[in-house]
Parts: C-alpha cells; sequence; structure tokens
C-alpha cells in the first residue's frame, strides 16, 4: 500500500514535534520538553499498532516511521549535548552508527534492489534504550530522582548502539554476499 493514512500521519506528526521539543529545551521548558518528547513516543508506538491492527502499512509509513525515529533521537541527544546533559562521546556514537548505517543502506539501494529494512530485535532495544536515556535526562533535569541511573543508563545504550550497529552491519555485508554468489 501507498499513500496517506492514520498512521503515516502520526509518523509525520512525530516529525513536526522534534522542532517544537528543540525549542522548548533550549529555553528552559524541560518538563514541556518532556511532554512533547512523551507525546512524539506515543505517536510512534501508536502508529505501528494502527498500522499492524488495520493493516494499513504503507511503502511510505516502512521509511518514514524509522526517519522520524532517528530525527527524534538525534534531536534529543544533539540539543542535551549543546546544554551538557549527556556526554559528547554518547551523541557521537550514537550519530556515527546511525550515519554509518544510513550509508550503508544507500549503497546498497544503489548496488542492488530494495532489500528489507526492517528493525532487528537489538535494533528496537537500542531505540528503546536510548528514548528511556533521553527520557530519564530531562527527568533528572527537574529532580534527582533518576540522576544516579544515568551512567547505567548511558552504558547500556552505548552497548546497545554498537552491537546493534555491528549487527546490522553484517546484515548489510550478508545481504551483498548473497546477492554476488547469485
Amino acid at each position: 500500500q501507498r499513500g496517506m493514512n492514520i498512521p503515516n500521519f502520526l509518523t509525520i506528526l512525530r516529525i513536526l514535534l522534534v522542532p517544537v521539543f528543540i525549542n522548548l529545551l533550549l529555553y528552559g521548558y524541560h518538563i514541556s520538553a518532556l511532554i512533547v518528547f512523551l507525546l512524539a513516543g506515543l505517536t510512534d508506538g501508536l502508529d505501528g499498532f494502527i498500522a499492524r491492527i488495520s493493516n494499513k502499512k504503507t511503502t511510505l509509513g516502512t521509511y518514514l516511521d524509522p526517519m522520524a525515529d532517528k530525527l527524534l533521537l538525534a534531536a534529543g541527544f544533539i540539543t542535551l549535548t549543546k546544554l551538557h546533559l549527556v556526554p559528547v562521546w554518547l551523541t557521537i556514537i550514537i550519530l556515527s552508527r546511525d550515519a554509518i548505517l544510513l550509508i550503508g543502506t544507500l549503497m546498497i539501494h544503489l548496488i542492488h534492489e530494495a532489500f528489507n529494512i526492517s528493525p532487528t530485535i537489538i535494533g528496537k532495544g537500542t531505540t528503546l534504550f536510548q528514548l528511556v536515556y533521553i527520557i530519564s535526562v530531562l527527568i533528572s533535569i527537574e529532580t534527582e530522582k533518576v540522576s544516579y541511573v544515568l551512567p547505567l543508563l548511558a552504558l547500556i545504550t552505548t552497548i546497545l548502539t554498537i552491537s546493534s550497529g555491528l549487527h546490522y552491519i553484517y546484515r548489510g555485508i550478508v545481504r551483498i554476499n548473497s546477492k554476488e554468489a547469485r
């Protein structure tokens, strides 16, 4: 299927919430930024759920949804790093992984016909921990309740980010090699 539907509308809404989220953070409205981030996260879960139960998966949604996720997460990590609330090294790891995967995906599309870009369980876990980390940082701005877990969450997020990046690279290499063997 192609075109606009409710899940794709929710994905576009998530993309439109990104500049709102960034501005709220930069101007010090941390609770409002947290609410917008949670709302964006809710649209992520809701769009996938609606697409599955209503059989409304589209080609547009297949590409737009992960791009919206990456945009939201990248905006969160970059902005929180700019505000000195997230370590620079963590943001570099996350952005580097995503850039490498984007370049790899584009190369495979140029070399071969389209292929399945569906996320793996480790990729979904990585996204979940990146979201949890950002939410925890946002909560810790206003309260010290979760600040003690931030180093542990950063470590888990780093391990998952690197592991999933290596796993996706491995999948891409297998895909290229299987095409060349034919």
